[in-house]
């Protein structure tokens, strides 16, 4: 039986689910109507819950995945509202999400709610996160849940009503077709084929760079930072290593440099003549050698050759509004639009960028692709060191 409860007097027993419902006050409802948001939380630490119903108009919780897919056959029979995301505590077992994942794909009210995990009490190790992408949309702390994590929800319910789109109008494979047309079949054979005579190419030249990096300082050669892609999907990004090491922690110390200034807006990071650059790491970045590593992510399928450049995951989350959540329906790309403006593509503004981006999600294709390919070379050498 559903349980209607006051958030100021929560039951102290134990049931298979409760339902929470926000009660506003008639005097300071808002006059425009807003559709209600609920929460899905499934797990037992009834604390978080808490945290979510100060956020949301109201949800449901259940202490497992059976009791919560329970649940879910009573919403779908009935015309009760769906929950806005579903919220499960990462100490349910990933074979448990598993089950739920291919129950909410077999429910057609219910494939585009984002499936998020609650990393607030996370005491497994579970190694790298971005191996919990196939079954988390996100992962989140509950406790640090504010607008933004609502905002957060609005941008992957988009990606994936138009994931869900583009699978439903997929046509009938055919080589020819996909190739010109850039399908994903297509695009990953062309990837793969570029990628491999790249690398033949280019090994040699790799080897001598990370020698370079190497003897100039101390370090690995390589730098390997957590990127975010097509459907904020989270990889590990290669590039020649062109800092000296710890340059991460000196940021906020050099923010006020930073190119992209008020006006512009705060978005991405730029500083002209970075103090953090070694010598090796000036000449890769001004002749873009530093990129070469990213072939091996177009091999593993995090990145295309085209595509908008993955962006760092602090700027990545700037970006889940309405107007700017479509440059992440394309792929990630080593080479694009904005990369190709030779002149003045490190001092362009965040929207002129963004633009670009949403741009390309829009017109990409495999012609498209081969002019932005064939324009790449000469804007490769800079003369601006950022």
């Amino acid at each position: 039986m559903e349980q209607t409860l006051h958030l100021t007097h929560p039951s102290p027993q134990t049931a298979t689910y409760k339902r929470y419902s926000v009660f506003r006050e008639p005097e300071t409802a808002p006059v425009v109507k807003i559709h209600s948001r609920e929460f899905f939380y499934i797990g037992r630490n009834t604390r978080r819950i808490d945290y979510l119903v100060n956020l949301f108009d109201g949800g449901y919780a259940a202490e497992t995945i059976n009791k919560g897919i329970t649940i879910l056959q009573r919403l779908e029979s009935g015309q009760k509202i769906v929950p806005a995301a579903f919220i499960v505590d990462s100490c349910i077992a990933l074979g448990e999400v598993e089950i739920l994942s291919k129950y909410l794909a077999s429910v057609e009210r219910f494939r585009a709610i984002p499936v998020i995990m609650d990393s607030s009490d996370n005491s497994r190790d579970y190694g790298d996160p971005s191996l919990l992408m196939h079954l988390f949309d996100d992962i989140t702390d509950t406790r640090k849940a504010d607008a933004k994590l609502l905002h957060r929800i609005s941008f992957l319910q988009k990606v994936k009503v138009r994931r869900i789109g583009q699978q439903a109008k997929k046509p009938v494979y055919n080589y020819a077709d996909s190739f010109t047309g850039m399908g994903p079949t297509g695009r990953r054979i062309f990837d793969i084929s570029v990628a491999l005579l790249a690398i033949v190419i280019t090994i040699p030249v790799m080897l001598l760079i990370a020698i370079a990096i190497k003897l100039e300082s101390k370090g690995p050669a390589l730098y390997i930072s957590k990127r975010a892609g097509k459907g904020y999907r989270i990889f590990n990004f290669f590039k020649f290593r062109t800092m000296k090491c710890g340059a991460e922690s000196q940021l906020d110390q050099l923010r006020h440099l930073n190119i992209f200034n008020e006006e512009k807006g705060k978005v991405f990071f730029k500083v002209t003549d970075d103090p953090r650059v070694t010598r090796i790491g000036k000449f890769l970045r001004n002749s873009s050698l530093d990129e070469l590593p990213q072939l091996f992510n177009v091999l593993l399928g995090d990145m295309s050759i085209v595509g908008n450049r993955p962006l760092p995951l602090y700027e990545a989350a700037m970006l889940t509004t309405d107007e700017w959540s479509e440059r992440f329906m394309a792929p990630a790309g080593m080479t694009g639009l904005w990369q190709i403006r030779k002149k003045d593509r490190h001092f362009m503004c965040v929207q002129e960028r963004i633009n670009l981006d949403i741009t390309y999600s829009k017109k990409q294709n495999f012609f498209f692709d081969l002019w932005i390919i064939a324009n790449t070379p000469p804007a490769l050498i800079q003369k601006a060191n950022v």
